[in-house]
């Protein structure tokens, strides 16, 4: 049974206002039980990925990138962390690969699935712009800077739009500080959920 508080989580505007989860993934939390604190923060890193991607779309629009799958990814990234509670208030990995798992027996595909193994292994050979910018905004969200991370968006980038590195790089920086000057308020928010039901 889906707890309130969960449903709350869901469902709470917050402020800023943070954007639903995809359906299909309110509808995973739910069945999983999942704690209220992960869908709190799947929320709030979704509503992040959505905004880097308005972004990427307006000032690079020559780079293809898949946006449906890399927002869906944003919202799946951690579900491992309904098998590894512990992980959402303390260090570990072990939710990224058992996420990915879960994911595929829940019948994702690999393409979705894929987002709970990458976002904390940015650099592996197969990883892409969707991979980059999941990571990027499970970052971001909570104002944490990665230069490496965001040294590989901004090659990724430059090298699609033909823009020098350094521009781009002030570009994203300009972006990151926007949407980072919000972290308190997506902070607040994730807190006011319990990591346990």
């Amino acid at each position: 049974m889906t707890s309130v508080v969960l449903r709350r989580a869901l469902a709470d505007s917050g402020h800023p206002a943070l954007r639903s989860l995809p359906e299909r993934v309110e509808v995973l939390l739910e069945n999983l039980d999942a704690p209220p604190r992960l869908a709190a923060h799947l929320r709030a890193v979704h509503d992040v990925a959505w905004q880097l991607a308005d972004w990427v779309q307006q000032h690079y629009g020559a780079v293809q990138f898949d946006r449906e799958v890399m927002l869906l990814g944003a919202a799946i990234h951690d579900i491992g962390k309904t098998i590894h509670p512990d992980e959402l208030s303390g260090p570990g990995s072990a939710h990224e690969q058992d996420g990915y798992e879960l994911l595929l027996a829940r019948g994702f595909d690999d393409d979705s699935a894929r987002f709970a193994r990458t976002h904390g292994s940015w650099t592996d050979a197969d990883v892409g712009l969707e991979d980059l910018l999941v990571s990027l905004a499970d970052k971001i969200w909570k104002a944490k800077r990665v230069p490496e991370l965001e040294q590989l968006v901004v090659q990724r980038l430059a090298a699609t739009s033909g823009q020098q590195s350094w521009q781009v790089f002030m570009a994203l920086d300009d972006e990151l500080d926007r949407i980072a000057a919000d972290a308190d308020q997506r902070l607040a928010f994730q807190a006011n959920y319990p990591v346990v039901a």
